[in-house]
């Protein structure tokens, strides 16, 4: 974890009042990408350190919100955009202001493959898009060696051909893994929607 000294002091701070929200309000995944994400703000530069700490603690939650569908009401966890501004005590300006600085910063997408809830992986068509000498392919598609290539190195959260398989007799599933971080040596493939930077922007009309 590489946190400029500059600004350790107001990631503890941010970190304990997401990690108070997430364990009140969400769950443990979004407690952890809620650091995660703070990690990455601190790589990025972003000032961090200026401004209220639940202005930025609610922009985190809020541009992950964004990223997984928390507005929604037929999802679980759900909250309203409100509701989490409420919840930190900040006005809903300031934490749609932060919200955006982050979410340009960090390039994100709705189900973004990188800020992707464990839950909502097996359905995220994003996660099974390949950039493969520059055409766009579905891997569920693909051979199932390819595929067991593709779980082998983390890139895929199960094998689908394996999905078609019968299961074992004890009734369990594929295997859910975690992808690798992002800051491993096993890089996360870019979906079709980061890779263009002149799209249209996926989030407008939908961030309160």
């Amino acid at each position: 974890m590489s946190v400029p000294k500059e600004v350790k002091q107001a990631f503890t701070t941010i970190v304990k009042l997401t990690d108070a929200f997430c364990e009140k309000h969400l769950n443990n995944d979004y407690r952890h990408f809620c650091e995660e994400m703070a990690i990455e703000l601190c790589e990025a530069g972003l000032p961090i350190n200026k401004g209220k700490p639940a202005g930025w603690a609610s922009g985190i939650v809020h541009a992950l919100g964004l990223v997984n569908f928390l507005y929604d009401p037929k999802q679980s966890p759900h909250m309203t955009s409100a509701q989490v501004a409420e919840g930190f005590s900040v006005s809903q300006a300031t934490m749609l202001a932060k919200s955006r600085i982050i979410r340009d910063e960090l390039d994100l997408v709705q189900l973004d493959p990188d800020w992707c809830l464990p839950a909502l992986l097996a359905e995220n068509p994003l996660v099974w898009m390949f950039d493969v000498g520059g055409f766009i392919m579905d891997i569920r598609m693909a051979p199932s060696e390819v595929q067991e290539e593709a779980y082998r190195l983390g890139l895929i959260p199960f094998v689908p051909a394996h999905e078609q398989e019968p299961g074992p007799e004890s009734g369990t599933g594929p295997k859910i893994i975690e992808f690798p971080s992002k800051r491993s040596d096993n890089s996360r493939l870019k979906s079709p929607q980061k890779m263009e930077n002149n799209g249209p922007k996926l989030f407008n009309g939908l961030e309160e």
